[in-house]
């Protein structure tokens, strides 16, 4: 944690006055209209409010809202409104201020955008089960009355992701969880890319410091030799752009830190391996924004004419820009060094954008335009999604990433519309984005005059009709055609009302088999019946019963029966360690609450553990973990990377504990991917080398190549680094990895 800063009086208000002084000297440098008066009394305003608050770093509070308003107006270029709204926007949450006091002095607009941050902050970090996601719904409600609710937000979390040493360990991976979950993509979507990147790597840095440190370090030790490598590649291509008079910037850029871990942990590679780690830009200046297309295609003929061109990495984002905005024409050329390097072509216009989002927008004083139109449109798609909300607020916040995260394709109705959708679109998503009763009515689709599935996947230029029956009735089973958060919302909500009566008939169903069989239908039996089938609720239960998807067996009562309590032992644990051949020691919980605070140390004594392994991920000794105190008191131990770890982090805050590895007294189970050239004994060799750790191994060979999966007992990480390594000395084996 980081030191608590003391200052003198003195000091302090020199602080305070120099850093509002570097937000005032930004505002004026800026295009805006200058309304430095109304500023002013916001910072006194906020000044007083705030008099005598400190951070937990030990600065004055004042500073929080200065720097946040700095960011707002330097860093996403917004103006005087914003400024102010920045200014005050923990006043109302924090002082005995109101709303109505804030309208008297400011006015109506700086009032409303001010309430609707006090709205999505109110009890963000509350302890409640899926406050988050309440949150976040309210979050997306307030920006299609205002976006700048949002932008000023995204520089909040940004600030607050910049001082988050002085946070104790588990309240970093909160907020690093809730940040990579919700406000990294939101920023992507919103096109604000230099905030995306940097909230992505400060997660990172605070999730997995060491694996972040090494990539720092190897960066710089790459830099020489990357930068000898740039120069040569771009002298020809700067000696040819400034043959055609133009005035323009040609710059390497790597990728973010955050960007090469994802790649190193999807491709299981290591960093030398990572070969397009920087990318080249070139910005050119244009004061008429008509020329700018001509001018990316004649840097793009002068450039390809140099180097070899990679047919199936051209990416024209000019002719049809992306959702946020994005525009800018990508090409992947063959550099010096003989790997693929990916160029940039934009103007200056184009790179602001792309790096600030909308806002820079009114730097270039463009009103109502496109960009601004299809941002309006998807705002229209969260309205659409929160007049009929999942019940399930976490399904809600999955249902809404699936859009945050989408790549575009732009296809066309018979009408020649464009339409644009998220990669892997299917023709039914199409329908429900045209119309609910289109969707719920669709039975196939026409692509180009050709007759496809409702299934079919959409690709970007296809020319669609959609085909519908008004016998046709939604489908449960449609879920899995769908990939737009639209389409998921209108078919939940069509198949709501059918549902409620599969559920009351399946809960009837069961209560009527457990009084047959003299079992009490209480709330517990029932919610042991949840746990055996491993759903997600009692509903999702009736309904499998309703829809005979889980048969009333005499096997499901069995259970109550106390002569089979071992084996409702291990039907209640469905979340352990599943290791063949190795028994699960029993799990204790804690004897009183567990301080969430404090470093819980992870032991196995005398065959008890006092935490559970999570199953999604098996983590083991000497992964990075964290702990989630369930609803019995126990600590269930994640991988800090998990899918599930994120959902945790960012919508059960108040349960997450730091946790450290005190024992070996056990052994972990993994699973390790092998893939080699096969030859006669390779087998006998791999088996040699596990030896009596093996437990499990599954391994196929076609043409001469062969893929193994095997799972063995060990002690911890050290372990599987070791036994990959000796796997990779056996001749023919290339690949030896553990699945992550």
């Amino acid at each position: 944690m980081a030191e608590t800063i003391k200052m003198t009086p003195q000091e302090e208000e020199r602080l305070i006055n120099d850093a509002y002084q570097n937000l005032l000297n930004g505002y004026l440098s800026s295009n805006h209209r200058k309304k430095v008066e109304i500023i002013e009394k916001a910072f006194k305003f906020a000044c007083e409010a705030h008099k005598g608050v400190r951070r937990r770093s030990g600065e004055p509070y004042i500073m929080h809202p200065i720097t946040v308003a700095r960011i707002v107006s330097q860093e996403i270029g917004l103006g005087s409104t914003s400024i102010c709204a920045a200014l005050l926007h923990d006043v109302v949450e924090d002082t005995e201020y109101t709303t109505e006091d804030i309208e008297a002095m400011f006015g109506k607009k700086i009032a409303q955008i001010v309430d609707g941050l006090t709205k999505i902050s109110g009890g963000i970090f509350g302890a409640h089960a899926s406050a988050q996601a309440e949150n976040f719904r309210k979050l997306l409600l307030t920006m299609s009355d205002d976006i700048r609710v949002i932008l000023i937000k995204m520089a909040d979390r940004l600030h607050n992701m910049r001082t988050l040493q002085s946070m104790p360990p588990a309240k970093q991976y909160k907020i690093a969880g809730e940040t990579l979950y919700i406000y990294a993509p939101l920023a992507h979507r919103l096109g604000l890319f230099a905030i995306k990147t940097e909230l992505e790597n400060l997660s990172f840095k605070y999730e997995h410091p060491e694996e972040y440190k090494a990539i720092e370090e190897q960066i710089i030790a790459n830099t020489p030799h990357n930068e000898q490598l740039f120069a040569r590649f771009a002298a020809p291509i700067n000696e040819r752009l400034e043959r055609l008079g133009l005035k323009f910037e040609f710059k390497a850029r790597i990728k973010s830190h955050y960007s090469i871990w994802k790649k190193m942990e999807t491709k299981h590679i290591p960093f030398s391996q990572v070969y397009d780690y920087y990318a080249a830009r070139i910005v050119f200046e244009c004061d008429n924004e008509a020329d700018e297309k001509r001018i990316c295609w004649n840097i793009y003929s002068e450039i390809t004419d140099l180097y070899r061109l990679h047919p199936d990495r051209l990416r024209d984002w000019i002719s049809v820009p992306k959702a946020n905005g994005y525009r800018a024409l990508h090409v992947t050329l063959m550099g010096s060094d003989g790997n693929w390097v990916e160029v940039q072509i934009r103007s200056r216009r184009m790179d602001d954008i792309a790096e600030r989002g909308f806002a820079a927008h009114w730097k270039y004083k463009i009103g109502e335009g496109e960009e601004e139109s299809e941002l309006a449109a998807w705002l229209q798609t969260i309205e659409d999604i929160l007049k009929n909300p999942e019940p399930n607020a976490i399904d809600f916040l999955d249902t809404i990433k699936l859009n945050l995260f989408a790549s575009e394709i732009v296809v066309f109705t018979p009408k020649g519309e464009l339409i644009t959708l998220p990669k892997d679109a299917s023709v039914l998503d199409l329908a429900f984005s045209l119309h609910t009763e289109l969707g719920t009515h669709c039975i196939a689709g026409k692509i180009n005059h050709k007759l496809v599935p409702i299934s079919h996947k959409l690709a970007s230029g296809d020319q669609v009709e959609v085909l519908t029956s008004q016998s046709q009735q939604p489908n449960p089973e449609w879920d899995k055609y769908l990939v737009t958060a639209k389409g998921k919302t209108r078919l939940r909500a069509a198949l709501r009302h059918d549902r409620r009566a599969v559920i009351a008939k399946g809960e009837t169903m069961l209560k009527q088999f457990l009084a047959d069989n003299d079992v009490e239908a209480s709330s517990d039996n029932i919610n042991r019946i949840v746990s055996i089938e491993r759903v997600k609720s009692k509903d999702e239960l009736f309904q499998m019963i309703g829809n005979n998807e889980i048969a009333l067996s005499p096997s499901l009562i069995k259970v109550f029966k106390p002569a089979s309590r071992g084996l409702l032992n291990r039907l209640m644990n469905p979340f352990g360690n599943r290791n063949s051949g190795n028994s699960e020691p029993e799990v204790v919980a804690p004897e009183g609450k567990i301080d969430t605070k404090k470093i819980y140390e992870l032991r196995t004594v005398d065959g008890k553990s006092n935490y559970r392994i999570a199953s999604c991920c098996n983590p083991i000794p000497g992964d990075t973990v964290i702990g989630f105190v369930n609803d019995k008191n126990e600590v269930v131990v994640h991988k800090m990377d998990c899918d599930e770890a994120t959902r945790l982090k960012s919508s059960f805050g108040g349960r997450i504990v730091q946790t450290h590895w005190e024992t070996k007294a056990k052994k972990f189970n993994v699973t390790l991917n092998l893939e080699g050239i096969d030859r006669q004994g390779i087998l006998q060799e791999i088996i040699y080398l596990i030896s009596t750790n093996l437990r499990r191994l599954n391994i196929s060979a076609d043409e001469g190549v062969f893929h193994a999966e095997l799972e063995a007992l060990v002690d911890d990480t050290d372990v599987v680094t070791k036994l990959c390594k000796r796997l990779k000395k056996v001749k023919g084996v290339t690949t030896a990895v553990r699945v992550r």
